[in-house]
């Protein structure tokens, strides 16, 4: 049988997908971290699934019973959040599968920064301003960042930077930024993205670390730094142009 990797998307239970939806309701097991996984999308389960919270369990654990229900003839439901080509932890748990045998495929979900981004109202990618989307995290004891891939260097580019577990290392994130971007640059914090308790904050390099420390935000939130967040006066898309030539079939 299957298991699948499945986006859970960044909260909401209803931000997940058809397919997902599918899955969970025809899986009869499902495991999930319970800390990150809306309830109410447990509620898409078979009655009599088995339901089992990962969040305190090893890597050698959840592969055993990934192999186990593998060999019982059952399809798994391995809900992560976000989407799992995204900080996921997904690829371990696939190395592992593959030296067992276990076939597995993944299902996309809605990531944390698009959802952050829908909660701001902005797009990330403005016509002359910003056309790239850096998503990237710091480092942290227990996941260094490979050489070049630091703050500094990766925001001599200019590009939209969208940092992932960061909230914690807030005043490293706006030391390290504000170099290349300017204490000026447009800034935003979004926590819980999609959820009833969700926090958006707003600001500039410059205020950014005095409105988390304020909001008390530590981890569950999205940092979003560059100038498409109040972008004014860029030029129209080449792709809604009255002069551009359009099909008409």
């Amino acid at each position: 049988m299957t298991v699948y990797f499945i986006g859970a998307g960044p909260g909401a239970a209803d931000l997940v997908t058809v397919r997902a939806q599918r899955i969970i309701a025809s899986s009869p097991v499902c495991l999930y971290a319970g800390s990150l996984v809306p309830t109410e999308l447990l509620a898409e389960c078979p009655p009599d699934a088995r339901l089992i919270d990962t969040a305190r369990l090893s890597l050698d654990e959840i592969t055993a019973l990934l192999i186990e229900a593998h060999e019982a003839g059952d399809d798994v439901a391995r809900l992560h959040s976000g989407d799992p080509s995204i900080y996921s932890a997904v690829a371990e748990q696939a190395r592992r599968l593959d030296a067992a045998g276990v076939p597995y495929t993944m299902v996309p979900g809605v990531p944390a920064f698009t959802a952050a981004a829908a909660s701001l109202g902005r797009e990330l990618t403005v016509p002359g301003v910003s056309q790239s989307i850096v998503l990237t995290r710091v480092s942290t004891l227990s996941t260094a960042m490979p050489e070049g891939e630091d703050l500094r260097t990766l925001g001599r580019s200019g590009a939209t930077m969208v940092i992932h577990l960061g909230a914690h290392r807030i005043e490293q994130i706006v030391e390290e930024l504000s170099d290349n971007y300017g204490t000026d640059c447009p800034a935003a914090v979004v926590a819980f993205a999609s959820r009833p308790d969700e926090i958006v904050l707003r600001g500039t390099l410059a205020t950014l670390l005095d409105q988390v420390q304020e909001a008390g935000i530590t981890k569950t939130a999205v940092v979003i730094v560059g100038r498409a967040l109040a972008a004014e006066g860029f030029p129209d898309s080449y792709l809604y142009s009255a002069t551009r030539s359009r099909a008409t079939h």
